[in-house]
């Protein structure tokens, strides 16, 4: 027996495996194309009870495992819990999706407290518990966070937008308050995954939705740079999971976001030419997505 073969397939391949057939997990896997997430939906209350609920949030993370068989489960949560840890106000409007109060300067961006984050996050943590001892040991578990950037273009915003305009505002403006709120999110952010697997998750992801609206500098200095701090942040606290970086729509620059932040997969976007995947990426870490 291959000494790995007890290993899920994700953990195999994240280590630098070749599995055949190679392991298959999807984004958004758990939600509204299934009619049973619906049913579940329906009578959850709002978008963040349904987070802050671990039976529910666990019962819906295991639907798509249950009906498809999936190689992993990824977390039902959201990116945004973070900020309402944080102490800024988050809500889900029906058919208009995240909106939150906006934190614009440097007052508002003080005025957030982790006195209280891990604490607030604990039912994320009892969900993560419970969908682990639903699994079985072949399916890994997936916990998450959001990236830096993508978050603080939510704080500072309100709302997601096409092009990130008052965070890049912000930060062209007042570099120095958005650097403290970049990392005010750098330090929770590896809390918030270390006590992720503590509770259970195997496996780490990094979503930066919107790392490709940068340009280079930019781009290093607010994406590759946080992803870094924190990759190293969880490993200088014994996290040996592998991380998974999602710099969506970046582009070129994802061979140097690869190389410099220390993941050990990352997940391509639908922009990125097979060629480009093989060439600059695959020979040194896990490759997924594309699709």
């Amino acid at each position: 027996m291959h000494p790995q073969a007890d290993k899920p397939a994700l953990l195999r391949a994240l280590s630098g495996e070749t599995c055949h057939p190679p392991p298959i997990w999807l984004m958004r896997q758990a939600g509204r194309y299934l009619p049973e997430y619906r049913e579940v939906r329906a009578g959850a209350g709002s978008f963040l009870d349904l987070c802050f609920n671990p039976e529910v949030a666990a019962r819906v993370t295991l639907q798509p495992i249950e009906r498809f068989g999936f190689d992993a489960a990824i977390l039902f949560s959201d990116i945004l819990v973070v900020p309402h840890a944080l102490g800024q106000k988050v809500d889900f409007i029906q058919n208009e999706g995240p909106v939150l109060e906006p934190v614009t300067d440097g007052d508002a961006i003080r005025a957030l407290t982790r006195d209280r984050f891990l604490e607030l996050l604990e039912p994320v943590f009892e969900t993560v518990r419970q969908v682990r001892a639903g699994l079985g040991p072949e399916v890994a578990l997936i916990g998450f966070c959001g990236a830096p950037w993508t978050v603080a273009t939510y704080m500072v915003g309100g709302r997601g937008s096409p092009d990130q305009a008052a965070a890049r505002a912000l930060a062209y403006r007042d570099p120095g308050a958005f650097r403290i709120l970049i990392d005010l999110l750098v330090g929770v952010s590896v809390e918030y995954l270390c006590a992720q697997v503590k509770a259970g998750a195997q496996v780490l992801q990094i979503f930066d939705s919107w790392a490709g609206t940068l340009p280079d500098g930019e781009f290093e200095r607010w994406c590759v740079g946080p992803a870094r701090e924190i990759v190293a942040g969880v490993r200088a606290r014994g996290v040996e999971a592998p991380v998974i970086g999602f710099p969506r729509g970046s582009g070129p620059l994802y061979s140097h976001y690869a190389r410099e932040t220390g993941v050990n997969g990352v997940s391509c976007d639908t922009s990125l030419p097979l060629d480009y995947i093989a060439r600059e990426l695959q020979p040194s870490l896990a490759v997924q997505g594309n699709l």
